[in-house]
C-alpha cells in the first residue's frame, strides 16, 4: 500500500508507486482537465509537497510520461531519482 495524502471530488494524491513522490491524479479520465480543475489539483499537490518536503527544494512535474492519456502530476524533490534506485 502507498501513502495517501488527500482525496476530494476532483482528485486524489498518493505517493507514486514507481517513484515514491506525491502524485495528484484527476478522478475523471482524460489528458486535459478544465482549467479550474487543473488549478485545484496543482494547488492541492503543492500543499502536500510543502508538508512532505518541508525544508527542501521541490517542483511540480506535470509531464505525463508513462500514462499520457490520464491527467496526473508529480511533486519531485531533488533526491527522488536516486531514492528510486536505492529502494529494495
Amino acid at each position: 500500500m502507498t501513502t495517501w495524502h488527500h482525496e476530494d471530488e476532483i482528485c486524489w494524491i498518493a505517493d507514486c508507486e514507481v517513484c515514491g513522490v506525491p502524485m495528484v491524479v484527476w478522478k475523471l479520465h482524460g489528458p486535459t482537465p478544465p482549467d479550474d480543475d487543473a488549478r485545484h489539483m496543482i494547488g492541492q499537490l503543492e500543499q502536500v509537497a510543502r508538508r512532505v518536503f518541508e525544508g527542501t527544494t521541490w517542483r511540480v512535474d506535470p509531464v505525463m510520461r508513462q500514462i499520457p492519456d490520464h491527467f496526473h502530476a508529480h511533486a519531485r524533490d531533488e533526491g527522488w531519482w536516486w531514492r528510486r534506485f536505492a529502494r529494495s
